[in-house]
């Protein structure tokens, strides 16, 4: 502890913390001054970010979006080019009978 720190003739307790704290803020507040612009800067800066984000976002989604498409089409180039069983095409499909009623008795 310091000699200052042990001698209680100044008071002590949260009035004195709470002065000491406000004097000290005062001090520093008194050495910043905000230049006369600082506010334009600071929002073009922003700007200039948020422009980016939304660009390079942009960008993003038509990356994908191509690649989607891209691998989309080479999957479907893929399928064999000889015809399959399902869709052989040789024959008639057989006739579709409507199913009975259960309450209709013929």
């Amino acid at each position: 502890m310091t000699h200052r720190d042990a001698t209680p003739s100044r008071g002590t307790g949260p009035d004195r913390t709470e002065r000491e704290l406000s004097e000290a803020l005062a001090a520093l507040a008194d050495g910043v001054h905000a230049s006369p612009d600082a506010y334009r800067t600071a929002r073009g800066e922003w700007l200039r970010r948020e422009r980016r984000r939304r660009l390079m976002l942009t960008v993003l989604v038509a990356v994908v979006f191509t690649l989607a498409t891209l691998i989309g089409l080479w999957v479907l180039n893929q399928t064999p080019s000889h015809p399959g069983v399902i869709f052989s095409g040789l024959g008639s499909p057989p006739p579709v009978t409507p199913p009975a009623h259960p309450l209709i008795v013929p």
